[in-house]
């Protein structure tokens, strides 16, 4: 018979798995992102498309929780939604704008490898050698799918990528520190940094790109696809499973964004995968299942018995 204690432990890993299974969701919807700007939005606007995924769902889910922060939690859920959302986007545009989609995708990929150096530093967690370099072995593994033989580099690029990777990963490791207030549902602290993100968005979207572009019936497909399903529903399962999963683990998990773009891509637009591409998918496959799984023992071991300073 298996004892209570296994019991336990398979029952806590089965319920850590279905949460990490909702989370994944998450990167999932956003590899839709390219498609849905592509075939649907109005072109040279996506900025404002940015500012549409954020704000509408913030305040859809204020609306809906009436749920405010008190005390320090507004500064907080201000940085948060900056960091997660209103810095982020922009760096990530100027990245797709200025470099091939696979090089822009392949730097915002080395954001597990940020976190798990942030969480050392941040989270005085100690630095996982395994989740380190399954990082490593995904970066790897996105690299081979989407970046072509003739990829261009541009430094102003190449700056934005890792600084919208480290952004983030900023912003995942401070929710993770932070948690969620007592009392607060993911639907109001997703709303809460949607609607920040969302607002330091604003001056930024019409001072860049000028006024909004003209919206038809296509258009607003693309824009209700990007903020309810894209931002509201997303982000809530986003921000739920930083706060219930091991950080490291849930960053990871951003691996399945550029992977579901190249599918998509494969399906939607005729795009080819070929050998090296169906490689990279298994690596990155790899490293994302590796990194919901705690490491081996012999490495806990390791760190067990390592000395203390």
């Amino acid at each position: 018979m298996t004892s209570p204690a296994a019991q336990r432990a398979s029952g806590a890993q089965r319920a850590s798995g279905g949460r990490a299974a909702l989370t994944a969701l998450a990167p999932a919807v956003w590899g839709t992102t390219y498609v849905v700007t592509t075939e649907l939005l109005p072109p040279g606007h996506p900025l404002f498309a940015g500012l549409l995924r954020a704000l509408p769902a913030g305040l859809i889910a204020l609306a809906i929780t009436r749920t405010l922060p008190r005390g320090a939690w507004w500064g907080k859920a201000a940085a948060l939604g900056v960091l997660n959302i209103g810095l982020f986007l922009p760096l990530l545009f100027v990245a797709a704008e200025r470099l091939p989609g696979g090089v822009a995708a392949t730097l915002a990929a080395a954001q597990p490898l940020i976190v798990a150096v942030l969480a050392v530093t941040v989270l005085r967690e100690r630095l996982s050698v395994w989740r380190l370099l399954w990082g490593v072995t995904g970066v790897v593994g996105v690299g081979l799918v989407v970046i072509g033989p003739n990829a261009a580099l541009d430094g102003v690029g190449i700056v934005a990528g890792l600084a919208g990777a480290a952004t983030m990963a900023l912003g995942v490791t401070l929710t993770k520190r932070w948690g969620r207030p007592a009392g607060v549902g993911a639907t109001a602290f997703a709303g809460w940094q949607l609607t920040a993100g969302g607002l330091f968005l604003v001056p930024v979207t019409f001072l860049v790109e000028g006024p909004p572009p003209a919206i038809d019936s296509t258009a607003a497909l693309g824009y209700l696809w990007l903020g309810l399903v894209g931002g509201l529903i997303t982000y809530i399962l986003w921000f739920q499973g930083i706060t219930t999963l091991p950080v490291t683990s849930v960053a990871v998990l951003g691996l399945l964004s550029p992977l579901v773009a190249a599918v998509l891509g494969a399906v939607v637009l005729d795009q080819t995968l070929g050998l090296i591409q169906l490689v990279g998918f298994g690596l990155s496959l790899a490293a994302i299942v590796a990194g919901q799984l705690p490491a081996p023992a012999r490495a806990r071991d390791r760190l067990s018995t390592a000395p203390q300073k």
